[in-house]
């Protein structure tokens, strides 16, 4: 069926319902003239009489009543279904898939969406865990999490977090049997943890800064993790020093389990951001989801 047949059937149905031309043409935001041309082309195409007009009333033949009968129910029941997914469309509901690293959906992401999620329980949220720079539109994510430095600048970006301080640290097993280190320098004489980064397929660049010079070293070790949690576990261990976001540390450290060394030239770095492309059109439950992740000092 053609749109133009089908809103010559809303047409009739609605002035056979209300008995009036005038009424009808209200209903429906259209002019009395153009409801009365509408429906006598109808009646023309079909070859038979719809509606019989006379001066104070109008009501359907016997034509008109059947058809009435068998179309005006499955008009109500689309009118139904357009209203269903207006409200859907309304309705703060759907899955959004995020990309991120394991250290942001460990500290900044889960916290908060335990919080958010049970106001919510039509909004579902799948996080995938990577530390490669995901192209989110190629790989059809709702959006991705990475440091602020890191982000492409066609993508809209919204902090989620403070700006990270990074720590070198060290177990007190492992400082019975090795002085601490005073400069990045001096790391060459240590066993450092490190971590293999899929993005590029290298070892983590250990960076550091102090008075305004920057240097970047690469440490030795017996030990290479891709994952953040082995590498933190191996330091509790006393099997080298690594180099980690200091909040990941922070319970070990306030607890003498870990003790952080070259703290004076460990550099901070941008926050968390989510972000998504500019194109993106938010839906309600996107919308309040980046406002529940949205960092408020």
């Amino acid at each position: 069926m053609s749109r133009e047949n089908l809103n010559d059937l809303q047409a009739f149905v609605a002035v056979a319902r209300a008995g009036s031309f005038t009424r009808a043409a209200a209903q429906l935001g259209v002019s009395q003239s153009a409801l009365s041309h509408t429906v006598r082309a109808m009646e023309t195409r079909l070859g038979i009489r719809l509606l019989t007009r006379t001066t104070r009333s109008v009501s359907p033949t016997e034509a008109g009543e059947r058809l009435l009968a068998t179309v005006g129910p499955h008009l109500e029941e689309i009118e139904a279904g357009l209203a269903a997914l207006s409200e859907l469309r309304d309705k703060p509901a759907g899955t959004i898939r995020i990309t991120t690293a394991e250290h942001a959906a460990d500290t900044v992401l889960w916290p908060k969406l335990a919080k958010f999620l049970p106001d919510y329980p039509d909004i579902k949220v799948e996080i995938n865990v990577d530390y490669g720079m995901t192209d989110i539109v190629a790989q059809r994510y709702d959006a991705g999490v990475r440091l602020g430095d890191q982000l492409a600048k066609d993508m809209i970006a919204v902090r989620i977090a403070p700006d990270m301080q990074v720590a070198v640290v060290g177990s007190p097993s492992y400082f019975s049997k090795r002085s601490p280190p005073r400069t990045p320098q001096e790391l060459a004489a240590h066993s450092c943890i490190s971590m293999r980064l899929p993005t590029h397929g290298g070892l983590l660049t250990w960076e550091f800064e102090k008075d305004g010079h920057a240097l970047n070293v690469r440490v030795e070790g017996q030990i290479i993790f891709n994952n953040g949690a082995r590498v933190l576990r191996a330091a509790l261990d006393g099997f080298g020093l690594p180099y980690v976001p200091e909040n990941m540390a922070q319970e070990h450290i306030a607890e003498g389990r870990l003790q952080k060394v070259l703290d004076d030239w460990c550099p901070t770095f941008p926050g968390y951001h989510l972000y998504y492309p500019s194109r993106r059109q938010s839906s309600p439950a996107f919308t309040l989801l980046v406002d529940a992740l949205r960092f408020r000092v």
